[in-house]
């Protein structure tokens, strides 16, 4: 994501806190009972309430990988109500007794695991789900939830939103690193990433977008209802479903890319000339990076100046205005950094926000902007009380800092400090081998490093613990 317009405080959220209790105390404070037919739960045992990341404790589950998410929703804008179903193909990772889902707000009517009436029970931002039976470990299972009500974005602590943002005309869902629970059940955390279908229902005249490619669109009875696959493994936060009134465009590129955009109209004119760029900022990309990840790409550009950050929601960038094209070059670098090689950890954040800072510094440098050393130079002039300084990007901390500016700009200073160590041509056979040795997976700083080290043949993590770790304004070497 570009970092917010707000300065200096930067893009944030407040880390969950809501402490697990047992079921019984959850039953008997929420009112929940076992459905009929429901039964005792075999032995097993529940899964954690939490990936166990050590900023965000509670965002993911344990005991599960969800492998598929089929998402039908329906969202009138004038009532701003939601009413969806979400069906979930996982895989049991023990055999499972219980699990939680990650989901904020909204009111939920009905679970079925496998087709039978589980019971479940709120714990703050969790759904706990108890099946009929345990789930065996290494088998695959169903969850559908039917739910409704007013979504609401999680508020950061610099006032920023997160998740599903009602828009005057329909809504903005951007949802790093928190925000796909405001909007449907997850598995939240990074780390399990699946596929996805959006059948999304919206009054006629409005058009609903989604990730991936656009499968079709049916209009009946004032409503029209269009349907979206994102087929290549996704981490929740990159979710998206824009609604409003747009302008679309569709169109294929010369190397097979399904582009679809969608804009607001007040932004129309600002955004066109930038997006017309979009297929050749995704070539040099591609030249540089290796092959665009994804089946789809494109652009969602809404009319949502409370916002205030544009996101790299996989396949479909969304903006809360008309983008620079800077922040078009940041966030389709992403698709490679961050959506296509996601996190293992939340710590690892500047293999994100570092990797597109710098592929903006690259664009500009062969596109006749400043070299990435000048920028680099003018950066490392600031002085050593500046914000720049203000804690290492390698592992920053939760709230303010998961977005500061250290963790884009220091950042993308190691990678420049990397790319003068070990030469352009090491330098670029790096970023090509860590695009294609985690496409579709995940990677780590440490497994970074290690590549490094294997492709340019030296011991680079005296370079990396200076410009990731150590405190204060790095020594030049």
């Amino acid at each position: 994501m570009t970092p917010p317009r707000r300065q200096p405080v930067r893009r944030r959220t407040a880390v969950l806190a809501t402490v697990p209790v047992a079921l019984a105390a959850l039953l008997a404070t929420t009112g929940a009972a076992a459905p009929a037919g429901a039964g005792p739960t075999a032995p097993g045992s529940p899964g954690a309430p939490g990936a166990g990341d050590p900023y965000f404790p509670l965002s993911g589950n344990g005991g599960y990988d969800v492998r598929h998410y089929d998402l039908t929703l329906r969202y009138d804008p004038a009532a701003r109500r939601l009413d969806g179903t979400a069906v979930l193909t996982a895989r049991a990772t023990q055999r499972l007794s219980r699990f939680d889902l990650d989901l904020s707000g909204l009111t939920v009517t009905r679970v079925t695991v496998d087709g039978r009436a589980a019971r479940f029970a709120r714990d703050g931002r969790e759904l706990v789900v108890t099946p009929p039976t345990a789930r065996a470990k290494g088998r695959d299972f169903r969850v559908a939830v039917t739910y409704h009500g007013t979504p609401k974005p999680v508020t950061d602590p610099d006032g920023s939103p997160d998740g599903w943002i009602p828009t005057d005309d329909g809504a903005f869902v951007a949802g790093e690193p928190q925000g796909a629970m405001t909007w449907f059940p997850a598995n939240g955390h990074p780390e399990d990433k699946a596929s996805y279908d959006f059948t999304l229902t919206v009054p006629q005249g409005h058009t609903a977008v989604a990730n991936g490619v656009l499968l079709g669109r049916r209009t009946a009875h004032g409503r029209t209802t269009f349907r979206w696959r994102q087929s290549e493994p996704m981490a929740a936060y990159l979710a998206t479903a824009g609604i409003g009134r747009f302008r679309t465009e569709r169109y294929t590129t010369r190397d097979g890319i399904q582009v679809f955009n969608a804009v607001d109209p007040r932004e129309a004119r600002a955004a066109a000339p930038v997006l017309k760029k979009l297929p050749s900022v995704l070539e040099w990309e591609s030249k540089l990076f290796g092959p665009y990840p994804f089946r789809a790409a494109g652009s969602l550009v809404d009319h949502a100046p409370d916002v205030g950050y544009a996101l790299e929601t996989q396949t479909r960038p969304v903006y809360d205005s008309a983008p620079g094209l800077g922040t078009l070059v940041h966030e389709s670098a992403h698709q490679w950094f961050g959506d296509s090689v996601s996190l293992t950890a939340w710590r690892d954040i500047w293999l994100n926000e570092g990797f597109a800072t710098y592929a903006e510094w690259l664009y500009a440098e062969q596109h006749g902007g400043p070299s990435a050393q000048r920028t680099f130079d003018t950066l490392y002039a600031r002085p050593a009380g500046d914000a720049l300084w203000a804690y290492p990007p390698g592992d920053p901390g939760g709230g303010e800092r998961l977005f500061g500016t250290p963790v884009y700009a220091r950042g993308a200073m190691a990678l420049h400090a990397l790319r003068r160590a070990v030469g352009d041509r090491d330098f670029f056979r790096v970023l090509r081998a860590w695009a294609d040795g985690h496409r579709g997976g995940h990677g780590t700083t440490a497994q970074f490093v290690a590549l490094a080290e294997r492709i340019s043949g030296q011991r680079l993590a005296g370079l990396f613990h200076t410009w990731l770790y150590a405190p204060g304004k790095p020594h030049r070497a």
